[in-house]
């Protein structure tokens, strides 16, 4: 009798049918999903990257409104995950969630490029006048924007999730591929912004917006007609519990009920079910540790409240599970300044750059915005650079199959982003040391200093995420309960939405509180009048502080600890892509 080669952690097909592994899943499947999220990217930056100019130069808003209308749009687009993935992990599953959300967000697409291409919906100008957007034009410009924000709540969290479903942890092979996962997902994603930063800006400053803006609209329908080309090869994870939300909230609830009770001695003792549940399930089950102790309440066994009226005990891999999230929190509450500082790539450094030498040659003119096609070579050239050469050498080192751990990981990330901060600082000197050599104080003088002075600052940010952006995401992923790994990779998004939230209050509240009293502005609408150096300052002295609270929270951080039951010898078995990572370590190599 043929013996077929099923998968063994219980992925399905898109009818619930068990799968072949020789089939379906791996980077066969992976091939279909990069090619999406190249051509999203592409169309995400061919937006966002220069958004703040067409803002200023086509809508004319003042600088610090633009600079603040880019980022509360980037947050939203970066928060609205944590709706879709709770849609994804408790009703609809990452791919009918994804399908749905893709075509919203094309029809975003489609309506931002009718309202830069429509003179009906653009401002008019007249003998060099241009008026501002009316009403409704900026009504329909911003609706298009934030629909396409919508469809990003739900292709965001679900499609690198999905992505990484196709990997069997259960089969030694596939997890050893993916490792290298997200670093590869993360490359196809350079490649998007690349095209986007490099080519659509110019075809939008240059040809024109409408068509800046219908090639990536154009490009992500046809990234999904082959996303769906692709989907006989797809795995499914089929859900193991109803919603496993609730659980993470019944925890706290129930240990709070139990506040009065004495915790066992030993961990042994506390409400845990039979390894068959666990078998029978598909499920895993989590090891105790001894972080958020408090929580351990909420297990203690029935039989020992002596007639109280506690209510029904969690299992202690529910309680595990809480404990994962609330240790997640904490991660992403010291990764929100890093996300803040990432938010002057397509704001600050936008419009530092506007003000500066541009010229190639004699008639080519580089848009601001393409100088974040350095953030994407840099990160081009270190991702196969990480991936081929430092991971295994740091492998040899620590026997770590990662090379260093994900939090060591995260803390290179943020030192390097502070590097790229104190090259912006140091050039933004250097540039108000020009303009005060040759008087180009206006608002529409170029500063007599080339645009590639900032190249450092793109570079070093590129590198840092490698480290820090792809290390956030695989993190997330890697930390996340098993059931909830949609709305765990929200952690990931969400950390730069609320740093794009960060960012615009905080612009808004220095523009206010140093322009009182007929005062500079630090980010006054003349950057050539302003003090811009200071606000990077500022920025540099909160990111330390940051980093130095980032190594303490990571001290502290217990890593999951699964483990698998062996049906056949009835043993239990740690899985070995989470034991790597089971010291509490900083930033120590």
């Amino acid at each position: 009798m043929e013996i077929k080669d099923y998968t063994k952690d219980g992925s399905v097909d898109l009818r619930g049918r068990p799968v072949l592994a020789s089939d379906t899943g791996k980077w066969k499947a992976c091939s279909f999903l990069v090619g999406y999220e190249a051509f999203e990217r592409m169309a995400f930056y061919g937006v966002a990257s220069n958004l703040v100019v067409y803002l200023t130069t086509q809508h004319h808003e003042d600088t610090v409104s633009s600079v603040r209308n880019v980022n509360n749009w980037s947050g939203s687009v970066w928060m609205t995950p944590i709706l879709g993935a709770y849609i994804a992990d408790t009703y609809l599953g990452r791919f009918w969630t994804f399908t749905i959300s893709s075509l919203i967000y094309v029809m975003g697409m489609v309506l931002l490029t009718l309202a830069v291409s429509l003179k009906s919906l653009k401002p008019t100008c007249s003998n060099g006048v241009c008026n501002k957007a009316t009403t409704s034009q900026t009504a329909f410009f911003y609706s298009s924007l934030y629909i396409i924000a919508v469809g990003a709540g739900g292709t965001k969290p679900n499609i690198s999730t999905f992505g990484a479903d196709q990997f069997d942890d259960f089969n030694p092979h596939e997890k050893k591929l993916k490792v290298s996962f997200f670093n590869w997902w993360m490359f196809s994603s350079f490649l998007g912004a690349l095209i986007a930063t490099l080519g659509l800006v110019y075809i939008q400053e240059n040809v024109g917006w409408g068509l800046g803006y219908g090639i990536p609209t154009l490009g992500l329908l046809l990234s999904l007609i082959i996303f769906y080309y692709g989907t006989p090869s797809y795995r499914h994870k089929p859900r193991k519990s109803e919603s496993p939300a609730k659980n993470i909230v019944r925890v706290p609830i129930v240990a709070f009920a139990n506040r009065n009770l004495e915790l066992p001695s030993s961990p042994l003792e506390l409400h845990e079910v039979e390894p068959q549940h666990y078998m029978i399930t598909g499920k895993r089950r989590i090891l105790h540790t001894p972080a958020f102790r408090f929580l351990d309440k909420a297990a203690i066994k029935v039989a020992n409240m002596e007639g109280t009226s506690s209510m029904h005990p969690c299992t202690v891999t529910q309680v595990e599970e809480t404990k994962l999230v609330l240790g997640m929190f904490l991660i992403w509450l010291v990764t929100l300044i890093p996300s803040t500082i990432w938010a002057q790539v397509n704001t600050l450094f936008v419009k530092q750059g506007t003000t500066l030498d541009r010229l190639v040659g004699h008639n080519f003119q580089i848009p601001a915005a393409s100088l974040g096609s350095f953030i994407t070579l840099s990160m081009l050239i270190s991702v196969p650079m990480y991936d081929r050469y430092f991971v295994p050498m740091m492998r040899r080192k620590t026997s770590n199959p990662r090379g260093i751990t994900l939090l060591q990981r995260l803390g290179i990330g943020c030192a390097l982003q502070i590097i790229s901060i104190v090259f912006a600082y140091a050039v933004e000197m250097r540039r108000m040391y020009v303009i005060k050599e040759h008087g180009t104080v206006g608002a529409k003088d170029t500063v007599p200093m080339t645009i590639f002075w900032l190249m450092p600052q793109y570079v070093v940010m590129g590198i840092a995420d490698v480290f820090n952006a792809i290390g956030l995401l695989e993190f997330f992923y890697d930390q996340s309960p098993g059931d909830m790994q949609s709305l765990g990779t929200t952690f990931f998004t969400s950390g730069i939405g609320v740093g794009n939230f960060l960012n615009s209050f905080l612009v808004t509240i220095v523009d206010k509180i140093t322009g009182r009293g007929g005062r500079k502005s630090w980010i006054g609408n003349n950057l050539n009048d302003s003090h811009l150096d200071f606000y990077y300052g500022f920025l540099m002295v909160i990111a330390s502080l940051n980093l130095v609270v980032f190594l303490w929270v990571s001290s502290k951080y217990t890593y999951k600890k699964e483990i698998i039951l062996d049906e056949g010898k009835g043993s239990c078995i740690q899985l070995e892509s989470k034991a790597v990572d089971n010291t509490p370590l900083g930033l120590q190599v």
